[in-house]
C-alpha cells in the first residue's frame, strides 16, 4: 500500500499521460467525470477504484509533461504524482507488452538522477528520459550500455522533477510499447510532434506517400498501443485502489 503524506489535499493522485491513447481506456474505468480547462489544457478528475484522482494528457516531452504536472498540483493538489503512459525497452530481457515500475529515473546525460516510489516492491529498475524517440535497435543498445536504464520515455524525469520541487512523491508505470529487439517505424517521430490534428493527418499522408508500406506498419503499433492502453489502465487502477484509505 502506497503511503502518502497531507491528508488535507483534494486528490490520491495527478497522473501525467503524453498522449491520447495512452489515456483513453484509464478514462474509461473513472465514474463522476468532469473536465476543466486551466491554462489551454483539459484536465480530468474523476474516481477510479475508489479514489479521486486528477490527470492531464499533456502532450509529448519534458516540457510539456512539467506543465502539466505543475497543471495538477496548482488545481488538484494530489497527494501522488504519477508519470504515466507507454516507453521503450532497452533491456533485451523485457518483453513487448509488459509493465514496468520504474524506481528511479534519469536523462540520457546521466544528470540528476530521482528517486520514484516503489509502488510495487519489485527488482530496482532504472527508466532514461530522452528529448528524441529511440526508435532503432542500434540506438537502443547504445542508450541501455551507457546509461544502463531497462526502459526508456521522454517525460518521466520532468515530472519527478515538479514532485520534487513541490515535496511529493512520484510513482511511474510504463507499458513495453516496443522491446529493444524491435525497430519503430521511423514515421512516428514527426506524428508525434505537437501540431493540430490536420497538420498531423497531412504529416501521415505525405508519409504514406513516401512509403506505402507505413501505413501497414503504423496500424501494427496502433493495434498494439490499443492492447498496452488497456493494459496500462488496469496497472493504473490497481495503483489507486492501493492508495491507503484516507486518500479517497
Amino acid at each position: 500500500m502506497v503511503q502518502v503524506r497531507d491528508a488535507a489535499r483534494d486528490c490520491a493522485a495527478g497522473i501525467v499521460f503524453a498522449v491520447p491513447i495512452e489515456a483513453d481506456a484509464f478514462e474509461r474505468l473513472a465514474s463522476n467525470a468532469v473536465a476543466t480547462q486551466a491554462d489551454g489544457a483539459t484536465i480530468h478528475e474523476g474516481l477510479v477504484a475508489g479514489r479521486r484522482v486528477a490527470w492531464c494528457v499533456a502532450g509529448v516531452g519534458r516540457a510539456a509533461a512539467t506543465r502539466a504536472a505543475r497543471l495538477l498540483v496548482d488545481g488538484h493538489r494530489p497527494r501522488l504524482l504519477v508519470s504515466a503512459g507507454f516507453a521503450g525497452g532497452l533491456d533485451p530481457a523485457l518483453g513487448r507488452g509488459g509493465v514496468v515500475w520504474p524506481t528511479r529515473v534519469l536523462t540520457d546525460d546521466a544528470r540528476v538522477p530521482l528517486p520514484l516510489a516503489d509502488v510495487a516492491a519489485h527488482e530496482p529498475v532504472t527508466i532514461v528520459t530522452v528529448d528524441r524517440i529511440v526508435g532503432t535497435t542500434e540506438e537502443k543498445a547504445e542508450l541501455f550500455a551507457r546509461t544502463g536504464a531497462q526502459i526508456v520515455d521522454m517525460e518521466t524525469h520532468a515530472v519527478a522533477d515538479v514532485a520534487r520541487e513541490t515535496g511529493l512523491p512520484c510513482a511511474a508505470v510504463r507499458v513495453v510499447s516496443d522491446d529493444a529487439r524491435q525497430q519503430m517505424p521511423r514515421e512516428v517521430a514527426a506524428l508525434v510532434r505537437p501540431q493540430s490534428a490536420l497538420r498531423r493527418l497531412g504529416t501521415a499522408l505525405g508519409a504514406l506517400g513516401r512509403r506505402p508500406g507505413a501505413a501497414v506498419d503504423l496500424w501494427r503499433l496502433w493495434e498494439h498501443a490499443v492492447v498496452d492502453g488497456r493494459t496500462l489502465a488496469a496497472a493504473l487502477a490497481d495503483l489507486c485502489g492501493g492508495l491507503s484509505a484516507g486518500d479517497a
